[in-house]
């Protein structure tokens, strides 16, 4: 049972959505008791043990200065154990997504310095990517938790590697959320409190959730204390602007191109229907569908 105090969520509050990715970021990563003990008690109950964070590692540009460039907001930490630790959280994932984890789970682990002569490959430290993966399925089951490591896929044998790439994907809540409180686990309240928070309709389970979760209350504290602070809050909701306004402006511009493109081989299709080229021909030139030929030349 939670013994920290708890700010329980009101009927009329307005909390920061905090899967947007600069929000989960900003509650993590304040300097504070609060922010600190819910980062570790996060990370422990996604790696399924208890840790306690000692250090943000630097990752730029600094989270008060984002405009120069587009940016993951991802949290690199490092355990009291020197165990390597990347967290973030991706509201609106890439389908190559899966790719993207293993790649950066490689360079987070390969970033360790055992080039001195005093230094051995026992010296790496274990290394995790925790990614939570919001309004988007990835995975064709239907669990909200994976762990992946090395392993042999035709004799299940494991490398016992020391990467790890754990998601939780908060699209397969819906059955979870409806749980009694005391039934489920914290990786569970967790990823519910993450996914229901700004939903009125289940504030009574968020609050029930900070009752019995410590770390969640913190977290819960450090939001709250944002979400009020209206020059904090104008900050965040000016940043998530902006890169919502960066990616609509890059999917607008594929999406002209594609149109332009288009366009190009229907005018070509044209060209050669005028010419008499076969229909089976300008396909093959084209690409075009046989359809969309044909009702070119009946026009």
């Amino acid at each position: 049972m939670n013994q920290y105090p708890i700010s329980y969520v009101q009927p009329d509050d307005d909390p920061l959505d905090i899967r947007m990715d600069n929000v989960f970021k900003a509650v993590f990563t304040k300097d504070t008791p609060e922010s600190s003990g819910a980062l570790s008690q996060f990370v422990s109950a996604l790696i399924d043990r208890s840790v306690t964070i000692v250090s943000i590692l630097s990752n730029e540009p600094p989270i008060e200065n984002i405009r120069d460039r587009q940016i993951r907001f991802d949290i690199k930490c490092k355990a009291e154990n020197g165990e390597l630790i990347n967290v973030e959280m991706c509201l609106n994932p890439d389908i190559f997504e899966p790719i993207r984890l293993e790649y950066y789970t490689s360079r987070l682990f390969g970033g360790q310095d055992i080039k001195g002569s005093g230094s051995s490959y026992a010296d790496l430290k274990q290394t995790y990517q925790i990614a939570i993966l919001a309004n988007m399925k990835f995975f064709t089951d239907d669990s909200y938790y994976h762990v992946f490591k090395y392993y042999d896929p035709i004799r299940g044998v494991s490398l016992n590697g020391m990467t790890y790439i754990i998601t939780i994907e908060l699209s397969k809540l819906d059955t979870i959320v409806e749980k009694p409180i005391n039934e489920m686990a914290v990786s569970e309240r967790w990823a519910v409190f993450l996914e229901y928070l700004t939903d009125k309709g289940k504030r009574g389970t968020i609050n029930e959730i900070l009752q019995q979760d410590e770390g969640i209350a913190m977290a819960n504290q450090v939001l709250m204390t944002i979400s009020r602070d209206e020059y904090e809050r104008a900050r965040l909701e000016s940043e998530y602007k902006y890169q919502v306004d960066m990616q609509s402006k890059l999917v607008t511009a594929k999406r002209e191109g594609k149109l332009e493109k288009e366009k190009e081989l229907l005018d070509n299709a044209r060209n050669a229907l005028a010419k008499g080229y076969p229909i089976e021909t300008i396909h093959d030139i084209t690409g075009l569908d046989m359809e969309t030929i044909k009702i070119l030349s009946a026009n």
